[in-house]
């Protein structure tokens, strides 16, 4: 027979003074630098605040960082359930190298991935120069943007759903067949609803991750403004300026940006957790 713990006694010891330590340390690490942002931002007139933030050069970078991060995430979220699903449901030759890589942006030194992609895909590049026989061209261009967040973007897909389709027994796929079922309908309709909110977190792990990306894409985006200049990058250069001001209200407006959409995202992987609940 089980006993139930004495009353007033926590289920973890010392409570209260570990989680005075998680705030402090939270405080400290994520809460206080983050603040230092908006009171940066704000302690200048608000008319000069916002006409940095309204800048067209400004909105551009903005944009262009939100939308090459977020079709990175959905092209990694497809891409990478399509690589776990490989890995969990097939055993071939190489698959524990090719496991073993998909960790390789974890380690990767992001201005040595950045550094790498651009002399693959620049127009003499091994890619690059066929490609640019072909008229399209990537190094340099807001689609080599989209290339280096997918590389830096591409694991957090794959470890997000591969542990939840280890889960998912075989036999549930092999008892929709004996329904009658194609392999195209019962992933759509039994395996897609187990696994959809483990897609929607590592699309937005995978966003956030790409949202703040530097090291990877100032080598191979041109960093020409109006057309491949990413925000992070813009904030640097207004540091070097030793305009802070400015980069604080940058910072500011892309800090707000990010988190309306992952709060956003975040809001629909809890509706459809409850829904596939």
């Amino acid at each position: 027979m089980a006993h139930r713990p004495a009353a007033g006694l926590r289920v973890i010891p010392g409570f209260r003074l570990t989680l005075g330590i998680t705030l402090l340390y939270l405080a400290l690490v994520v809460l206080i630098p983050l603040a230092t942002v908006p009171l940066r931002a704000l302690g200048q007139p608000f008319d000069a605040a916002l006409r940095i933030a309204t800048d067209p050069r400004t909105l551009y970078a903005l944009g262009l960082s939100l939308g090459t991060a977020a079709l990175a995430a959905m092209v990694n979220a497809v891409l990478g359930t399509l690589l776990a699903w490989v890995l969990v449901r097939y055993v071939f030759p190489g698959r524990r190298l090719v496991d073993a890589l998909i960790d390789l942006p974890f380690a990767f030194p992001t201005a040595v991935a950045g550094i790498a992609l651009t002399a693959l895909y620049a127009p003499n590049g091994w890619l690059g120069k066929p490609l640019a026989s072909l008229g399209i061209k990537i190094a340099y261009t807001p689609w080599g943007i989209v290339v280096a967040l997918i590389f830096i973007g591409l694991p957090f897909v794959v470890r997000t759903v591969e542990p939840v389709l280890e889960a998912v027994d075989a036999e549930v796929e092999e008892a929709a067949a004996t329904l009658g079922a194609s392999r195209w309908q019962g992933f759509w309709r039994v395996i897609l609803p187990v696994i959809r909110p483990a897609v929607v977190t590592g699309f937005a792990m995978a966003f956030a991750r790409a949202v703040g990306e530097y090291g990877s894409v100032i080598f191979i985006a041109g960093n020409l403004p109006m057309r491949s200049e990413i925000a992070p990058l813009l904030i640097a250069i207004r540091l070097e300026e030793h305009n802070e001001p400015a980069a604080a209200v940058i910072a500011l407006e892309m800090l707000v940006t990010a988190f309306v959409l992952l709060l956003g995202v975040n809001l629909i992987q809890a509706w459809l957790r409850r829904k596939t609940g």
